[in-house]
């Protein structure tokens, strides 16, 4: 697959989240050797929507990890509800977002699945090692042949025969890979237009069995229930508008968030039970999925879909699945004077039949959901007089081209 020697892996993958601890399991289940490395320690809160849409599922099925995320005490959730800023709203049922027999999403924080899915990775012969974040690559002959961890201090190099990047928005190793080529100083600094915030609470007026999502002026946000009686708030807002509110992460809760009227109905009597977590946001839509002859990316690493979509979770643990497919395969008929080119266009293939639609529907959504109110109301409108139009959204964000073969 590459002429990097000695290689102590098969495949090293960093990021322990869903695409990465996917892409770890089905390539171990397969037989290869996966060094699987996560710069933090878990279990650990983590930005994120934390809606698992029903068709999450069938690949929490492949993955061995069912009836544990099953019995995980999460909150079953049937319905998502959309509203604009005057409070009129739009309900759409979990099981349009699935065809098969799973047809309720679940509410459940990243730190319990994401423990699950980790402890699943060990479990199939995964080796892991967590507080080991990436310090640098090993570079040979323009490829990218292994990764140096910071390990208690030390550097500490391992190889690999192939890697990938699946640290989500931080694109770690992708971003070494621009640093290696001395290009990092080089791009202008600009401010990221957007802001993400997450917070948990308790006493948020809102169905457990619903998740809310709210449209306002330049953003939008979800609130659902989760395990142990609390609620996930997660929103986008801009960033003028954060720092127009001294960066206050409260304040911007209630001035800009409660500006639509559901929000401020569900989050009047709330009472934050978490720290509030912030993150800018540089961009949405597709990334480079091959940074550099010997490194994949997957999940947020490799494309950042919209969250109202609620297909987030989804592309993670899919695209991490088609990861370790193309890989096993590559693996099992390889040369050791073979190129990496085959497994390249292989996996770009692969990647844009499966998740280009769904790419650029939710590039269209994005246009809407970021419209004045005036529109949404319009739009809002137009969605409750079809149940039609609703399914056919639904299933858009889930639709993908014609198959370039499926394993």
């Amino acid at each position: 697959m590459n002429n990097c020697r000695r290689p102590d892996y098969d495949v090293i993958i960093a990021g322990a989240g869903p695409a990465g601890t996917s892409a770890a399991i089905h390539l171990a289940t397969r037989g290869a050797r996966v060094l699987l490395v996560e710069a933090k320690k878990f279990p650990r809160p983590k930005l994120c929507g934390e809606f698992i849409s029903p068709e999450c599922a069938v690949h929490f099925d492949r993955l061995g990890v069912a009836r544990e995320m099953l019995n995980s005490g999460g909150a079953k959730i049937t319905e998502t509800k959309f509203y604009v800023s005057s409070g009129n709203g739009v309900a759409m049922p979990s099981e349009w977002f699935q065809s098969g027999s799973h047809r309720v999403a679940l509410g459940l924080s990243r730190a319990e699945m994401d423990a699950r899915l980790l402890a699943r990775a060990r479990a199939a012969g995964v080796e892991v090692l967590e507080e080991a974040p990436v310090g640098g690559l090993i570079i040979e002959n323009e490829i990218m042949c292994g990764v140096k961890l910071k390990l208690n201090g030390d550097e500490t190099a391992f190889r690999s025969l192939v890697a990938l990047d699946a640290t989500g928005r931080a694109r770690a190793l992708s971003r070494h890979v621009r640093s290696e080529a001395g290009s990092t100083h080089q791009q202008s600094k600009r401010r990221a237009p957007l802001v993400a915030f997450k917070v948990h609470l308790e006493n948020a007026s809102i169905d457990k069995n619903a998740c809310e999502i709210y449209f306002y002026r330049g953003g939008y946000g979800g609130l659902s229930a989760i395990e142990g009686g609390l609620s996930n708030l997660c929103f986008i807002v801009r960033a003028r508008d954060v720092r127009e509110q001294g960066s206050d992460a409260a304040r911007v809760m209630r001035e800009i968030v409660m500006s639509n009227k559901r929000a401020a109905y569900a989050l009047r009597n709330a009472r934050l039970r978490s720290e509030w977590l912030c993150v800018a946001l540089e961009s949405f839509g597709r990334r480079e999925l091959i940074p550099t002859e010997g490194l994949m990316t997957a999940g947020d690493a490799a494309s950042f879909i919209d969250p109202f979509t609620g297909g987030g979770m989804l592309m993670a643990l899919e695209s991490g699945q088609l990861a370790a497919e193309v890989i096993s395969r590559h693996l099992a008929s390889q040369r050791r004077d073979e190129s990496f080119d085959p497994l390249a266009r292989d996996y770009s293939a692969r990647y844009n039949a499966r998740f280009g639609s769904r790419l650029r529907v939710s590039a269209w959504l994005r246009r809407a959901a970021f419209a004045p109110p005036i529109a949404a109301e319009a739009a809002m409108l137009a969605l409750r007089a079809s149940d039609g139009a609703r399914r056919l959204l639904a299933r858009s964000t889930r639709m993908r081209a014609k198959n370039v073969g499926e394993y």
